[in-house]
């Protein structure tokens, strides 16, 4: 049986304005006055991190940024530091999402340098991998998410790994109202798992939080994290409804 704790995130993605923002993040935390045995973070634009932050200082629901730079500080016009995304109240980064490997060209290497400067500035990264339609027609998942883990966790050793977060996020179900079954799922789940095991040991193995991501629903969400490998989940379009992501947070909180 399972006893880590499931954590719902929500990745806003490039919506909301600093006031749409504290709206959102209000009538989730004054609509669900306690969680339960569940992790909530939110991710809004960089924009909004420190008037968000600063309104759920004293709530249950943490503070992510959606991508941070690799060095902590230099001639980067346009890109936000660690540092910077910390200071402002984060206290996780999300890395390596599909939509920044492909409209940005973010590799596993590029990922790699990303979730080291989170984990030297004290923010937890949520590393996303997944693989597109093409790949898993052409039976190529395993290859894929094993080629991905490998590349994004190169050079980080056990007690770096037991201190961060995956996200699986097949590709081709993201924003598209396609989800993986909860068997498809907790196949990659497993194997992302078994792969960890294999190069971190079992602690940091069993320890190690996966979540799901990709048009997840509050009609999908407790199936879903009813697997014995799946943890959560990384939400995008019903994170910005703020009574869609309050019941996917319920949906996580029965599951035993």
């Amino acid at each position: 049986m399972s006893v880590r704790t499931k954590i719902i995130a929500g990745n806003w993605k490039m919506n909301k304005t600093i006031e749409e923002s504290l709206e959102l993040v209000k009538q989730i935390h004054y609509g669900l006055n306690w969680p339960g045995e569940v992790d909530v973070i939110v991710a809004p634009p960089f924009t909004a991190i420190r008037e968000v932050a600063s309104f759920l200082k004293d709530s249950y629901i943490h503070v992510a940024v959606q991508n941070i730079h690799w060095e902590d500080k230099g001639a980067f016009t346009g890109e936000i530091s660690a540092p910077m995304a910390k200071n402002a109240g984060a206290d996780f980064a999300i890395v390596g999402h599909s939509e920044r490997r492909k409209y940005f060209g973010e590799t596993d290497e590029i990922i790699n340098k990303k979730i080291k400067a989170g984990l030297r500035n004290s923010l937890i990264p949520i590393v996303c991998v997944g693989e597109t339609l093409e790949e898993r027609d052409a039976g190529k998942v395993e290859e894929v998410i094993k080629t991905q883990i490998e590349g994004c966790l190169n050079g980080l050793s056990s007690e770096d790994v037991s201190k961060i977060v995956i996200a699986y996020e097949p590709v081709w179900a993201i924003g598209t109202g396609k989800t993986a079954s909860p068997q498809q799922a907790e196949e990659v789940h497993a194997q992302i798992r078994s792969i960890v095991e294999r190069k971190f040991g079992e602690n940091v193995s069993n320890s190690l939080k996966i979540l799901y991501g990709g048009s997840v629903t509050p009609s999908t969400s407790k199936e879903l994290m009813a697997q014995e490998n799946i943890d959560g989940a990384l939400v995008g379009g019903a994170s910005l409804k703020a009574q869609d992501f309050i019941e996917i947070i319920k949906s996580a909180n029965i599951i035993k």
